[in-house]
Formats: C-alpha cells, sequence, structure tokens
C-alpha cells in the first residue's frame, strides 16, 4: 500500500480538525487510498507557524490543538483517499471553498480520513510503498468517526 508522510501537527489537523487539503509543491497522477505516516521531524517554528495558519485559514482554536511534544511521530497514524489535485492559483471564489489550500501550490484533495493506531516505521518523500506494514492487521481506532 503506498504512504505518504506529513509533518505534525498537519497530520492531527487532517486526522482531527478537518483538513482536506494537503498541500505540496509537486503534482501527483497518484489516486486512490493511501496510508498517513507522521514523519519524525517537527521544529517548534514549523509548529508554531501550522498552529498560526489553522487558527487564521483552518478556524481551529489554537487550544485543541496537542502540544508540541504529544504529537505522535514517526510512524503510521491514519489514512486516506487522494481524490484530486487542485491546481496552484485558484480564482478567489474556488480558494474561499477550500480553506486549507495554499496559493502557491498543488492542494491534494482528501476523502475518506480515518486515524489507525499509531505503528512505528520509517518514512520516505513522496508517495511510497509501505510493504512491512500488514494494512488488513491495521485495526481502526475504537470510536472514531
Amino acid at each position: 500500500m503506498k504512504a505518504l508522510s506529513l509533518r505534525q501537527p498537519w497530520v492531527w489537523l487532517v486526522l482531527h480538525a478537518g483538513k482536506t487539503i494537503e498541500n505540496r509543491r509537486w503534482n501527483t497522477a497518484f489516486r486512490g487510498e493511501f496510508l498517513i505516516h507522521a514523519a519524525k521531524g517537527m521544529t517548534r517554528t514549523e509548529y508554531r507557524e501550522a498552529l498560526e495558519f489553522a487558527v487564521e485559514e483552518g478556524g481551529i482554536n489554537a487550544e485543541r490543538i496537542p502540544g508540541f511534544n504529544e504529537l505522535r511521530r514517526g510512524g503510521i497514524v491514519g489514512r486516506a483517499r487522494l481524490v484530486g489535485v487542485l491546481p496552484p492559483f485558484l480564482p478567489m471564489e474556488d480558494r474561499l471553498r477550500h480553506r486549507w489550500h495554499v496559493p502557491e501550490q498543488f492542494g491534494f484533495v482528501l476523502e475518506g480520513i480515518e486515524p489507525l493506531p499509531f505503528t512505528p516505521c520509517g518514512g520516505a518523500l513522496g508517495f511510497w510503498d509501505a510493504p512491512h506494514i500488514e494494512f488488513s492487521r491495521v485495526e481502526r481506532v475504537e470510536g472514531a468517526p
């Protein structure tokens, strides 16, 4: 199964705060289900900037977002389905409908987002194969939507 590494707290925002657009500087032809990997790296500056974006663009209460040291990193934490890609520089009327889209980047449109139990593993750039994870054995998080 394919996987995509995201940095925290973006991962948390996708899984728990309704962030349905993953922004990238590159495009992809890939469509379908993939595992969400929480990358190991996250600086305090990245964390702070993501919180500011989540509050300003996503309308998220910053107090809902776990603290810097509370976010799981270095493993699979969920899954989603990539159903489309928004181009950079959307017209303003489209930009208003896709509040999580960063204008200069491609916006991967996600559906079927679902948290999964944390499964430690390394990550990689781009979409990568995660053959060492037996996807059929990964169970849904109890109480997840």
